[in-house]
C-alpha cells in the first residue's frame, strides 16, 4: 500500500491482480515469437475468405 500510495487493502488486491494477469497474457504473447507470419496482405487475406464462403 505504501509503494502505490492506495488507501484500501482490496485497491491494492485489484492492482495486484490486473498486474499478474497483464504479466501472464505478455508471456502468452511472447510464445508466439517468430510463430506468427507479419507480412500478411489484408487484400489477399480479405479475398481468400470471401472466396471460401
Amino acid at each position: 500500500m505504501q509503494l502505490t500510495d492506495i488507501k484500501t487493502k482490496t485497491e491494492v488486491i485489484k492492482l495486484a491482480l490486473q498486474e499478474l494477469i497483464k504479466k501472464n497474457k505478455v508471456a502468452e504473447l511472447r510464445a508466439y515469437k517468430g510463430k506468427v507470419n507479419l507480412d500478411m496482405d489484408i487484400d489477399l487475406l480479405r479475398n481468400c475468405n470471401a472466396h471460401s464462403g
